[in-house]
């Protein structure tokens, strides 16, 4: 019974080796090169100095944009899992994903009309 969980055992084992490892050499060679260089440490755009603020405001647009981007692009990635066993559903599959698919729409043109996909 043991020896069945042997080979488990030991990839787990090697993994922890491998991590402590990593994170050892990465603290050991990080004091190493911090205390040899003298480096600019200010943010780098191109060569040329930054203009702007770092910490500069977005609007909310920018956000409210890429949030209904990902929304969108996630929902429509449920269309392929569907399309590989549309045949085994049949109908009930195909009026499930009309329902999915008018639920989606009516939540663009919510959000088209309330003029969120604008950009001013």
């Amino acid at each position: 019974m043991v020896d069945s969980y042997l080979p488990i055992a030991l990839v787990i084992l090697a993994a922890a080796i491998l991590a402590a490892g990593m994170i050892t050499a990465s603290h050991v060679l990080g004091r190493l090169s911090a205390g040899r260089r003298k480096v600019d440490l200010s943010p780098y755009e191109c060569g040329v100095p930054p203009q702007d603020a770092s910490h500069k405001r977005l609007t909310i647009r920018f956000y409210l944009v890429a949030m209904l981007f990902i929304l969108f692009d996630v929902e429509t990635a449920y269309l392929f899992p569907w399309a590989t066993v549309y045949r085994k559903m049949g109908l009930f599959g195909l009026i499930e994903m009309a329902v999915f698919i008018g639920i989606l729409i009516v939540g663009y043109i919510y959000v088209w009309r309330r003029g969120a996909l604008e950009w001013k």
